[in-house]
């Protein structure tokens, strides 16, 4: 199994799981796919993009189960990221967990799969 992050707001998730599928946070929809970070880019995602924001949560996906619509596209510093081109069903997410903010400000991880 190979695994992927997203990083959501907690309002946009409760949403996603009323529908039963993850459309995306409106960064998502102006681009046309669902951004994803590998477990070696999620906290430079953090902390590019969500640096001292709360109620965040972080979200395990089976990327084997995304088919031909994820696709690794070239990104920060040529680095391939994980694109998704579809909703993500909630069949495919294998957990969700909070992502705190520490006593140094930064977001504190749970362990991460690759």
């Amino acid at each position: 199994m190979h695994i992927i992050y997203k990083i959501c707001p907690e309002s946009l998730w409760h949403e996603a799981e009323a529908a039963d599928s993850f459309k995306g946070a409106p960064i998502d929809r102006q681009d046309g796919y669902l951004h994803f970070s590998t477990a070696k880019q999620v906290k430079e995602t953090a902390d590019r993009h969500f640096a001292g924001q709360r109620d965040l949560l972080l979200i395990a996906v089976d990327a084997d189960r995304l088919g031909p619509a994820l696709r690794y596209e070239p990104s920060r510093g040529g680095d391939l990221f994980p694109h998704l081109y579809a909703s993500l069903a909630l069949t495919d997410v294998l957990w969700v967990k909070p992502l705190p903010i520490g006593p140094d400000g930064r977001h504190v991880f749970p362990d991460l799969d690759s």
